[in-house]
């Protein structure tokens, strides 16, 4: 009995936020990004990374960490984190990828594609591009590309007829590398924060 309870955590803990194996299917000849040396979704560059969606389990591999490096993330408890994910994963549009290093098992980068299913364009998808995040430790080695990539050609594989994100100033150079274009006339962010109530 302690040995089944012990497999279905493991799986429980390995489950997926959405299907891996579409991230086999992803063409990296349809993006514009230069990589050298050559890399992808399935040759990450290194045998000891792989690229893959967020699992339950990522909560012990340093996901939160990582994204602290990009913005506050709060103490998110497992708790929190099992009913968020449990949430993304049964509405559906979040695909939330990251790269593990498989030696630490730690997860050095992510990005997230998030779908919106609009009426215009004849009920169309449009994606945002949000929250890329690169391991200080692990710059250098096309990891930002390469994740990026990853989910623009999600985005294109899952029929989204546009992709976009807010960036810094100082990282337009880097998307445009990417295939992403100020649009002129549109080219503003804005957003409205609302407060936490502290009770």
């Amino acid at each position: 009995m302690g040995m089944e309870t012990h497999k279905t955590e493991d799986r429980h803990q390995s489950e997926y936020l959405y299907r891996p194996d579409i991230l086999q299917k992803l063409d990296f000849n349809k993006s514009p990004a230069v990589f050298n040396p050559r890399i992808s979704t399935v040759n990450p560059g290194a045998d000891w990374m792989v690229v893959r969606p967020l699992q339950r389990g990522d909560f012990d591999k340093g996901f939160l960490q990582l994204l602290s490096q990009l913005t506050s993330t709060g103490s998110i408890t497992r708790k929190q984190f099992d009913e968020r994910f449990t949430q993304m994963k049964i509405s559906g549009g979040h695909y939330v990828t990251v790269i593990e290093d498989k030696r630490s098992s730690k997860i050095i980068a992510a990005a997230t594609l998030t779908v919106e299913q609009k009426f215009i364009h004849n009920c169309s998808l449009r994606g945002r591009l949000e929250d890329v995040v690169v391991n200080d430790t692990y710059r250098g080695k096309q990891l930002g590309k390469l994740i990026v990539v990853t989910v623009s050609l999600l985005a294109q594989e899952l029929g989204c007829y546009k992709m976009s994100l807010d960036c810094k100033d100082k990282l337009i150079k880097f998307y445009e590398s990417l295939g992403y274009k100020l649009e002129p006339g549109n080219s503003n962010a804005m957003n409205m924060r609302f407060e936490e109530d502290p009770s």
